[in-house]
């Protein structure tokens, strides 16, 4: 398919790309263009690829897979990263989440779902593993002193893009206009000081800034 989401696959572990690769075949709107071994390799492959997502595994030689997901924000900043990894180190949770992660995602889960988390993050909402999201939401952390300028209608806004609603259904759920939301976002990005809604929403969850 022409507009089948583009996904570029990093592990080190030749065994999961083969079978990333096999499931993700047989999905009619998933494409894997290309694959690596290691991150240093997988970041230079994102630039050629210019993949819609990049599953990419955290602990790799040659270039750790941290590195590879600030070089690969920084230099392909359209393509989504999905963390996929066993590694569940709050450390290194938190440094790929602030490093701009559009999800982060434990091996141990279901095909089916790793497709569903593709498919969210292309859209541009965040796809975390349940363990992860309590991480986050126990992190302890000083709320961003833009965070103080938020009107309760942006909170509103924020909440609801925490829960991972689209501008349209947050449009019905808050009786307002989608481009009235789309301006409510905005102006929450900006001040919140982040690039995406995915950020905003690891940002309003680790620094409480929503119930």
């Amino acid at each position: 398919m022409s507009d089948a989401i583009r996904v570029l696959l990093v592990d080190d572990h030749s065994v999961v790309r083969e079978g990333l690769r096999a499931f993700l075949h047989l999905q009619p709107d998933i494409s894997v263009v290309g694959e690596a071994a290691d991150g240093r390799s997988g970041a230079q492959l994102a630039a050629e690829v210019l993949p819609d997502v990049v599953i990419l595994d955290l602990v790799m030689p040659a270039g750790d897979g941290l590195e590879a997901l600030r070089t690969i924000r920084a230099h392909t900043p359209d393509a989504r990263v999905l963390v996929l990894t066993s590694f569940t180190d709050d450390v290194e949770l938190f440094a790929a989440m602030d490093a701009g992660a559009a999800g982060y995602l434990l091996k141990d889960l279901d095909p089916e779902a790793l497709a569903a988390a593709i498919r969210e993050v292309h859209a541009g909402r965040p796809a975390l593993h349940p363990l992860v999201a309590t991480r986050l939401m126990r992190r302890a952390a000083e709320p961003s002193p833009a965070a103080a300028g938020l009107t309760a209608r942006e909170r509103d806004v924020l909440r609801l893009i925490v829960e991972g609603l689209p501008n349209k259904e947050i449009a019905s759920r808050l009786r307002i206009g989608e481009k009235t939301v789309k301006t409510h976002v905005s102006r929450i990005l900006g001040k919140l000081g982040v690039t995406d809604r995915t950020q905003a929403a690891v940002l309003a969850i680790r620094s409480r800034l929503v119930e």
